[in-house]
């Protein structure tokens, strides 16, 4: 008999089981994929921990969540900071004095200052209708012709003017020649990868892959066998889309060994030019500062997501929030399952936020 049937073997559903093991509780632990970790899983190729499910690099300001998952790795010192290609120019990120430098052959942040106010005044946009009146009203022209426009429209295969404007909340710039994409007090890379952190969060813990839980719970043995169950998979799935589909969009990888050492001399490099295909590439081994005699490149290519496809950012419009309500008033009317992870709750977290999400749910589950 297990006290917890664990559903997904990502961050949230590894860190609950390592939790819950701790306060002395049965763990099984179950994955539809063929390995362990989630979309944080790294693949060894080469010498070269590969980010299979896209770049995931660990940064917080909380100290006890950083204290908390250097317990299970090392961290290295990388820092984000990501190069963007438009056409045949390069421009650092995120917006920053190097940024506008290179765009306007300028010094001082007051040039800068007054280049974008003086652009912003020139449209004058008082009430953005779309994404594009929206990014030009906070960043002038050039930033968003060059850096903003193209890339928006791959990611969502949409033109910037039929996308609404508040999927651009703000965008940051910054008048300071600084590189670090995130403003963050603690930020690394997992000193040989991901996947590490969960095998040892699931030491000990009895875990199956290539199992899908919706085929696993019909054998009546296998349901009366777990007491609870905490389930990061799809919400709308679990209720079998009783009140519809939530949507998301999607990623999808194309990934090489390329027979050179140091393909772009950077980890993460955009291309913001909407007739490149791909929305960025990514050089695994420079998270990790990698020697190594290859490399291993991965384009991105955003994607429509359709039912059955690998869903990765949900879209946190009206019409899917107000679906989501529906499916979370029947899931605070469960005793026995708990709904965690970005598919259990059908929001976009960073790592930290995850961990974050696990502590408040160990705490209400356990009473502490």
């Amino acid at each position: 008999m297990y006290d917890y049937l664990i559903v997904g073997s990502g961050l949230y559903g590894a860190m609950f089981a390592y939790e819950a093991k701790k306060r002395g509780k049965k763990c099984l632990v179950i994955d539809k994929r063929n390995h362990i970790g989630g979309n944080i899983y790294c693949e060894n190729i080469e010498g070269i921990n590969v980010h299979k499910y896209g770049a995931h690099i660990f940064h917080t300001s909380d100290k006890k969540i950083w204290d908390y998952i250097n317990t299970f790795a090392e961290f290295n010192n990388y820092i984000n900071s990501p190069v963007a290609i438009y056409k045949d120019e390069l421009y650092n990120l995120p917006f920053n004095m190097n940024t506008f430098s290179k765009l306007w052959g300028i010094k001082t942040p007051a040039e800068a200052k007054k280049i974008i106010a003086d652009q912003i005044a020139d449209l004058n946009i008082t009430e953005p209708k779309n994404l594009e009146e929206q990014a030009l009203s906070l960043v002038g022209k050039d930033v968003y012709q060059k850096l903003i426009k193209g890339y928006t429209e791959k990611q969502w295969e949409r033109d910037c003017k039929d996308l609404p404007a508040f999927i651009i909340k703000r965008l940051p710039l910054r008048f300071t020649f600084d590189n670090n994409y995130f403003n963050d007090r603690y930020q690394g890379i997992p000193i040989g990868g991901y996947t590490k952190i969960i095998e040892k969060m699931l030491d000990g813990i009895d875990v199956l892959t290539d199992t899908d839980y919706f085929e696993w719970i019909k054998d009546s043995n296998n349901a009366a066998s777990i007491k609870k169950t905490l389930f990061t998979g799809p919400i709308d799935q679990f209720y079998n889309y009783c009140y519809g589909v939530l949507e998301y969009r999607s990623v999808r990888f194309e990934t090489e060994v390329l027979d050179t050492d140091n393909y772009q001399g950077n980890a993460v490099v955009n291309y913001t030019d909407r007739e490149v295909p791909y929305t960025r590439i990514i050089e695994h081994k420079h998270f990790e500062f990698g020697k190594q005699p290859k490399t291993v490149i991965s384009r991105e290519y955003s994607s429509e997501w359709k039912l059955g496809d690998e869903p990765y950012y949900t879209i946190n419009d009206d019409k899917n929030n107000s679906l989501f309500a529906k499916y979370r008033e029947l899931a605070d009317k469960e005793e026995n399952v708990i709904f965690g992870g970005r598919l259990g709750n059908y929001k976009y977290y960073d790592m930290d936020k995850v961990i974050a999400a696990v502590f408040e749910a160990i705490a209400k589950e356990f009473g502490e």
